[in-house]
């Protein structure tokens, strides 16, 4: 069995971003884990930071549901995910309970320094986990992890960088047979799309995503695509365990 964890900063980020590729994970050769750093609290104009923590933890468990995956949310705060040692420790000693092979994650350039944080502290993580003399501080903590596993970063927004250049994918999985399914799972995160609209002004939650998606796809010659980068970067590891892993379960 091969376990595959897929972890962002906030609920709904992993349905945009990866959801279409978890669905083609999704079967009896793969265990599955969805993790968001925070629970989605200051995503509301008009509810507290506890009341919109809850709606947005069951909307992202609903979503992870259909997948067939635990969902767990590590408590830290929206805009204040912060690179220090206790951040460092809690994320790591996650990684050391779910024990993943894959590992999915937000890029290291995004729109946002919580997405830029994220990635910074799980690729410390997984770098972390395989450590014995690296404690986490935990009460009951889980030891260390047998290697380093595989890492992949998810697009960044709208495939940019903050000057709005374009962000090369390293590669592309087709999702078109997925993509119906993941705009499913998107959807279950309606308090998001209000805040959205609040917020920003936006109200093209689904078809955000489905402009991106396509956008994607044509670069390959298909209908649906999302795009990730694997850290190549020494001493993680450098065969794409991820494409291989999508070819056997489709084979």
């Amino acid at each position: 069995m091969t376990t595959v964890l897929a972890i962002h900063a906030h609920p709904d980020d992993i349905e945009f971003q990866c959801a279409g590729t978890l669905l083609r994970l999704a079967s009896s050769q793969v265990v599955l884990h969805v993790a968001t750093m925070t629970p989605g609290d200051c995503g509301s104009a008009e509810m507290t930071p506890e009341a919109i923590s809850e709606i947005r933890r069951t909307e992202a468990r609903s979503a992870a549901e259909m997948l067939g995956a635990d969902y767990h949310c590590l408590e830290f705060r929206d805009l204040s995910i912060v690179f220090d040692n206790p951040s460092r420790r809690r994320v790591t000693e996650y990684l050391r309970t779910v024990r993943p092979d894959i590992v999915l994650t937000a890029p290291p350039v995004d729109y946002m320094p919580d997405h830029e944080v994220t990635s910074l502290l799980v690729r410390d993580a997984c770098f972390n986990a395989p450590i014995p003399n690296y404690t986490t501080g935990a009460d009951d903590p889980a030891p260390p992890i047998d290697k380093i596993p595989h890492l992949y970063y998810v697009d960044a927004i709208e495939g940019v960088d903050w000057f709005g250049q374009p962000q090369p994918a390293g590669m592309i999985v087709d999702v078109t047979e997925t993509f119906e399914r993941k705009l499913e799972m998107l959807a279950c995160h309606e308090s998001q799309r209000a805040w959205l609209l609040k917020q920003h002004g936006m109200d093209e939650y689904l078809e955000s995503c489905r402009r991106w998606g396509s956008a994607r796809g044509s670069e390959m010659g298909v209908e649906y695509g999302e795009a990730f980068r694997q850290h190549l970067g020494h001493p993680y590891p450098s065969d794409d365990a991820l494409t291989r892993l999508l070819a056997g379960i489709s084979e």
